[in-house]
């Protein structure tokens, strides 16, 4: 059995439901899964202004957070994260630069990784952030897995073949439909990380 970590971070909880959706289909396709939240860095006050935001902050805070000894265990990961101007939130950025030492130590060579993101818009960066991400995983020896134009749920969900991206509205719900993409995107995920860690 495949370990599979999920770590995510998400504000309002667009991308808790991404990691969620590929929990579950990773688990169906026989993975051992952790998901884990990446840690918020904003202090209290800055969540409290935000209702959407302090809600799921209280709703998730017994959802463990994610740890090097996370990704020292998994044999691949799947990151969910939104966008943050092109790039990956200050949050994510920090835990990933946080595993300094597993990469000094050889530990993330040939882990399996893909990413999903989301933004309020269509073109709010989204494949640039997955683009980002990945560019750490190059450094870190690990597989780049992306959905690519492998089923057709990635074109109905609206065609990022560097891995599954979703807009979100002002009040914060899902424009594009995408669990069944996300799920063939975890499936992939663990089909390839299962050839992986075979070897």
């Amino acid at each position: 059995m495949v370990k599979l970590g999920i770590f995510y971070y998400s504000s309002t909880g667009t991308n808790y439901q991404l990691a969620q959706w590929a929990e579950a289909a990773a688990k169906d396709a026989g993975a051992e899964v952790r998901v884990r939240k990446i840690k918020e860095l904003a202090p209290e006050e800055a969540i409290a202004q935000n209702p959407a935001w302090k809600a799921h902050y209280e709703a998730t805070k017994d959802v463990p957070e994610a740890t090097n000894d996370d990704l020292d265990w998994a044999d691949g990961f799947i990151f969910s994260v939104p966008t943050r101007f092109g790039n990956v939130p200050a949050q994510a950025k920090q835990f990933i630069d946080s595993a300094g030492g597993l990469w000094a130590e050889g530990k993330l060579v040939n882990k399996v990784v893909s990413a999903m993101t989301s933004a309020q818009n269509a073109h709010g960066g989204q494949e640039a952030t997955t683009l980002n991400l990945y560019t750490t995983m190059f450094h870190w020896g690990a597989i780049i897995v992306g959905p690519g134009y492998t089923d057709p749920v990635t074109f109905a969900a609206g065609g990022n073949p560097y891995g599954i991206s979703v807009s979100v509205d002002q009040d914060g719900n899902m424009v594009e439909d995408v669990e069944a993409a996300v799920k063939h995107q975890a499936k992939r995920t663990v089909e390839v990380t299962k050839k992986i860690a075979q070897n």
